[in-house]
């Protein structure tokens, strides 16, 4: 966990700041991994700090999301039209 918490910090992945007082912080928990060899012996143990986003609420906890999944559709199309009009992939 202290290896997690050094990494986002140096990372610049969060900023700690003061908590509003008219604001309740979102919940979170720690999640433990182990990744594994090929052959099913410890590689090594991962921990992963998750907020609880249950207990977000959008507007005020945060104002978008994305998730960067592209549909099988639009893979086709974008191929087809690549084909059709025989451009170079890559």
């Amino acid at each position: 966990m202290k290896e997690e918490l050094e990494s986002l910090s140096s990372n610049n992945t969060w900023v700690l700041v003061n908590l509003p007082s008219d604001r309740k912080a979102i919940g979170n928990r720690w999640v433990f991994k182990v990744k594994q060899n090929a052959d099913g012996t410890a590689q090594h143990f991962k921990a992963q700090l998750v907020a609880k986003g249950y207990s977000q609420k959008f507007g005020v906890d945060f104002s978008e999301t994305f998730s960067p999944v592209v549909r099988w559709d639009t893979i086709r199309t974008v191929l087809s039209i690549a084909a059709v009009r025989k451009l170079k992939l890559g």
